[in-house]
């Protein structure tokens, strides 16, 4: 399998887990448990912000990103994660255009939490099924009236297109991912080398809908 081309969006404010959770299954997905150590993730991942400086996160991490919006190479899969800083690149013309331009070549579009709300704003929703944080539903809602927003699911499948609810959400979503290029056997196998339990079902944990 020829890797596939992975870019995770990076900005400042981002949800730390947001964008690591999606990081370390995709880049620890291996094709053949066997070869793990000296094998290839199936997965290209690399990190792009829209200067290439550290970018810092919710709670203090600095993040270096591979690329900027200028020097971004082609894509086949995009995630791009939520945080509080959400509501401040929801008026960031210049990054909102990057998604939906890049949106076009995409072979899978992703978001985690209110990265969500990014794609709405970018005008990629709208007569979808999509997903956020249980805290913003009703705000992702109102914001965005033509989509059907999903309020019990964890992960939302519309096509080619994938969003998870809250943080934690985009390591379901990222293995869902990981099942659709290499197989359930795989993905499977992804979470058991992380110790991390794999989605038996596709619902919200109890009260995070209300």
């Amino acid at each position: 399998m020829k890797q596939k081309q992975l870019a995770i969006l990076l900005f400042e404010d981002i949800e730390v887990l947001d964008f690591c959770g999606p990081f370390e299954v995709f880049s620890t997905t291996r094709l053949n448990e066997e070869k793990r150590r000296e094998a290839l993730s199936p997965f290209n991942v690399f990190l792009v912000a829209e200067k290439k400086e550290p970018v810092i996160t919710t709670g203090g991490m600095r993040v270096f990103p591979d690329y900027d919006f200028d020097d971004c190479p082609a894509v086949d899969i995009l995630v791009v994660p939520g945080g509080w800083g959400t509501r401040r690149e929801m008026g960031n013309d210049r990054l909102l255009e990057w998604i939906a331009s890049r949106a076009s070549y995409l072979e899978t579009l992703t978001s985690v939490c209110t990265g969500s709300l990014l794609l709405g704003q970018a005008g990629l929703l709208d007569g979808k099924r999509a997903t956020t944080h249980w805290r913003s539903l009703d705000w992702m809602q109102e914001l965005f009236p033509k989509v059907a927003v999903q309020k019990a699911l964890h992960v939302v499948e519309d096509g080619n297109l994938l969003t998870s609810a809250g943080i934690s959400a985009g390591i379901d979503m990222a293995l869902k991912v990981v099942s659709r290029y290499c197989g359930e056997s795989v993905a499977r196998a992804t979470a058991r080398h992380m110790e991390y339990p794999f989605p038996e079902n596709n619902l919200r944990r109890v009260g995070f809908n209300s």
